[in-house]
């Protein structure tokens, strides 16, 4: 730690990372530590921002790793992300909202699969499959599930919802067959010179293509309007050739109200297991989001059990 002499602590995020600022020569970088699960946010982080500049996507440039010391250096992007400007009264959401539906084409445009990372090992992004879709459902009951309902009535709900999911999930349409950002929403992207930087994109997949628009339009941290999410979904649809809409929509759907669900399990795993209370607050942001796709008659068994268990959560707004 003595070459980090000039560091600066700044907020990190959900993960096991922690985030440094560091100040040579008025030359800023971010320096990120990673005690816990190193292969993904060091070596596998790298990787997906290599793949990113390779297709023209900016992404943070590595300066320097020291793998068996838990850190790599990368390029600093500043503070300013797209949340923070969407925050503000005056911005023009629409027109911001264009350009990162423009750079999530280009994000899905990627061809590559796999990477040698700064390890010189290659790395093969892995199929956003059925199991690993059943596995993040499955944090819903893990965590949400085990913390509001007695074992006899959790045991019940668990059982169901494990069908209802299984079929849900049997129900996609579309192949797995483009880039997934995996957590694509305004907290990661940054303005960067004028340019639209991606960071985050450690838990990359190669899967559904309704995938990260779900996450952009419906973000569990940006409210947004009605209106605004049906003219960043028709502004993407209307840029896709050869696209079956309505398979697309039944996909679209159930991935955004299965996201909402997994997210409502992760932010009750951060609060409970990592005491990240802040997390919370957002829970009922998640219900009203999964409520808005609810309706779409493929919901109506995984609606009634929920109704049955959460009809307070999930009817708030």
């Amino acid at each position: 730690m003595s070459k980090f002499q000039n560091l600066k602590s700044i907020k990190g995020d959900a993960s096991f990372r922690k985030f440094f600022r560091k100040n040579n020569n008025n030359k800023n970088s971010i320096v990120v530590f990673a005690k816990k699960e190193k292969f993904k946010n060091l070596l596998v982080y790298d990787a997906i921002n290599k793949i990113f500049n390779k297709n023209k996507i900016l992404a943070p440039n590595l300066y320097e790793e020291n793998y068996k010391k838990g850190y790599i250096e990368i390029q600093d992007f500043g503070d300013e992300t797209i949340f923070k400007i969407l925050l503000k009264k005056k911005s023009n959401k629409f027109k911001y909202f264009k350009k990162i539906v423009k750079i999530l084409i280009q994000i899905q445009s990627i061809k590559n699969r796999d990477i040698k990372d700064f390890k010189k090992k290659k790395y093969i992004i892995p199929k956003y499959d059925k199991l690993i879709l059943l596995k993040e459902a499955r944090l819903f009951c893990d965590w949400y599930i085990k913390k509001k309902l007695q074992k006899k009535n959790r045991d019940k709900f668990n059982k169901k919802f494990k069908r209802i999911t299984e079929k849900l999930i049997s129900n996609l349409k579309l192949n797995n067959n483009v880039f997934v950002h995996r957590d694509f929403h305004v907290s990661n992207l940054m303005l960067v010179n004028n340019r639209i930087g991606v960071i985050d994109g450690q838990d990359a997949l190669i899967g559904n293509k309704a995938y990260d628009l779900a996450s952009l339009v419906d973000d569990v941290r940006l409210r947004t309007p009605a209106i605004l999410k049906n003219k960043i979904y028709k502004f993407y649809i209307n840029k896709q050739n050869n696209l079956n809409r309505a398979k697309f929509k039944n996909d679209f759907d159930i991935l955004s109200v299965l996201r909402n669900l997994k997210i409502i399990g992760i932010f009750t795993r951060l609060a409970v297991r990592d005491g990240k209370k802040r997390y919370l607050k957002l829970i009922p942001r998640a219900w009203e989001l999964i409520n808005i796709r609810i309706d779409n008659q493929i919901f109506s068994e995984l609606k009634k059990l929920l109704n049955q268990n959460f009809k307070k959560e999930l009817n708030a707004n």
